[in-house]
């Protein structure tokens, strides 16, 4: 395992990151996107550094601000400062082609993250070779949080700000007001979005957080010549088995073999 090192987004927050592999070749690489609460130390984030090193690609992955070994607190993230952050690591640690792996939020981010360059970067959203989405929770803040959350809830997060969400992964998490108000801003499955390059979402048909109906409005609304999704019986929300990592590495390996020869 590389050591971490240390970035200073644009906000001022030390981000901490890991490069694996190499991109001597020039050769496409990944970028890694992690979900709410989650680290770059992951099962699944360790099985595309293990990949990247075995094929000889680059590898990027990295905490989001209050998340792993990134300063920060957690309870002062939002949608667009993750996001921020995201593309700044991006465009500064990664260069080359790469393909963007995103699980839950950061299946999200990854959406967002390819429609930001397109405005904003036409050049740098050309060596996006791919996204691999696993369990993407598009539009969480609505869709899966304040859409569903009941009124006494609701009302608890109006009155001080947050609610201490119980999770089966650990302590509970703080959501709050200010990351809802914030996730507004960025909602897509509404108005869609165009990717050029080919998409793969995988969904376990068992996640009780990002439920597998949701997995399929995302793939309702992302349009373009190359979109799966790929159901996994039995899957859970980790798609962390064996199985599971099996069928990430060989999707990620596979779309960035294509890629290989096509001019950035």
């Amino acid at each position: 395992m590389t050591d971490i090192k240390f970035e200073t987004a644009p906000d001022g927050t030390t981000i901490a990151y890991r490069t694996d592999g190499r991109d001597d070749l020039g050769r496409c690489g990944f970028v890694w996107l992690g979900g709410y609460k989650s680290d770059m130390e992951g099962s699944k984030a360790e099985a595309l550094a293990a990949l990247a090193r075995e094929t000889r690609r680059s590898s990027l992955r990295f905490d989001y601000s209050g998340h792993g070994a990134s300063g920060g607190l957690f309870v002062d993230g939002t949608i667009s400062l993750w996001l921020a952050q995201s593309a700044h690591m991006l465009l500064s640690q990664a260069g080359g082609p790469r393909i963007l792996v995103g699980s839950s939020m950061g299946g999200w981010l990854a959406l967002l993250l390819y429609r930001h360059l397109q405005r904003s970067n036409p050049q740098a959203a050309r060596r996006i070779m791919g996204l691999v989405l696993l369990a993407p929770a598009a539009d969480m803040t609505a869709d899966l949080m304040w859409d569903v959350f009941p009124d006494e809830v609701r009302d608890e997060m109006n009155h001080k700000g947050v609610w201490m969400r119980p999770s089966a992964y650990g302590e509970p998490y703080a959501i709050t007001r200010r990351l809802i108000e914030d996730g507004r801003r960025h909602l897509l499955l509404e108005e869609g979005l165009e990717v050029h390059c080919p998409v793969r979402i995988l969904q376990g048909d068992v996640d009780p957080d990002v439920p597998a109906a949701h997995a399929v409005k995302v793939f309702a609304a992302v349009s373009g010549p190359d979109v799966t999704l790929t159901l996994i019986k039995g899957g859970d929300h980790r798609l962390s088995t064996p199985g599971n990592l099996a069928l990430l590495r060989e999707t990620v390996l596979r779309l960035a073999e294509r890629s290989e020869g096509v001019s950035v």
